[in-house]
């Protein structure tokens, strides 16, 4: 053979000539939002920390496209998604404009309602995750409204017990159920209570209640809400929330998957 590279370590050559770059690895950065979005984040973060509040009307859309250095379209979007969160409401006319919206709690118990309602019944939020959490919130309740009933919710728990024995049909009598419970949520003075737990009660009775709970097991339920509203009348706290255990994790048998 001549002189020069033998065919194989030409053939090597020619590899290592035609083999492509190393990829380096991508940057540790986040992908940018969209110009919209990061306004919106932006004036949601000043609602949220009470920069803006209740009522405060915000600048014109020209005015906050300067502030953000986009166009009237860009904030118009962002005002858009802030509006569909409830978050700012629209008002025409010469003394209209958007302005920071007032949230009522049944707002956010409806918001919450459709969210659980979405996830339940899933791996992310099992049945299971909401009986243990109304039970978080429910047996904590009923020892605070022990101690800061009032005779007027006393009075409500009796007459709601007296329309439980003698209401029919599922529906209704779960309704009732529903409404003792409420009652002892209110007793508590905590307003967010009601919000975080309305919304677990009409999941679990439009989501997970049995279709063939028996009679008997109303009866039993009848006397589990009559204890709790005794020791709830006696201001015993730790009897209050003793009896609201036993009852939830009873009647946990009336909800399934």
């Amino acid at each position: 053979m001549g002189q020069g590279s033998t065919p194989s370590t030409a053939g090597q050559n020619d590899a290592t000539r035609t083999a492509p770059p190393a990829v380096p690895p991508p940057l540790p950065v986040s992908r940018l939002r969209p110009a919209y979005q990061q306004v919106a984040d932006q004036l949601r973060e000043l609602i949220l920390n009470g920069s803006l509040v209740s009522g405060h009307r915000l600048p014109p859309e020209a005015d906050l496209g300067g502030n953000f250095g986009v166009s009237r379209s860009t904030v118009r979007e962002a005002l858009r998604v802030l509006a569909s969160q409830g978050l700012v409401r629209t008002v025409r006319g010469t003394t209209g404009g958007t302005f920071i919206a007032h949230v009522e709690p049944d707002q956010v118990s409806d918001y919450l309602e459709t969210s659980i309602g979405l996830m339940s019944g899933s791996d992310t939020l099992t049945l299971a995750d909401i009986l243990e959490a109304r039970e978080m919130l429910e047996v904590r309740a009923a020892g605070l409204a022990a101690r800061r009933r009032e005779p007027r919710h006393v009075d409500a728990l009796r007459a709601a017990m007296e329309r439980e024995k003698h209401s029919r049909g599922r529906s209704v009598r779960f309704n009732e159920h529903r409404h003792f419970h409420g009652i002892i949520i209110e007793a508590t003075g905590n307003g967010l209570l009601t919000v975080m737990t309305e919304p677990v009660f009409r999941v679990l009775q439009s989501r997970f209640l049995s279709p063939d709970v028996p009679r008997e097991f109303w009866a039993q339920v009848d006397r589990e809400h009559e204890t709790i509203v005794d020791r709830i009348d006696a201001g015993d706290a730790e009897g209050a929330g003793e009896a609201m255990q036993v009852h939830l994790s009873r009647i946990r048998d009336a909800y399934h998957d």
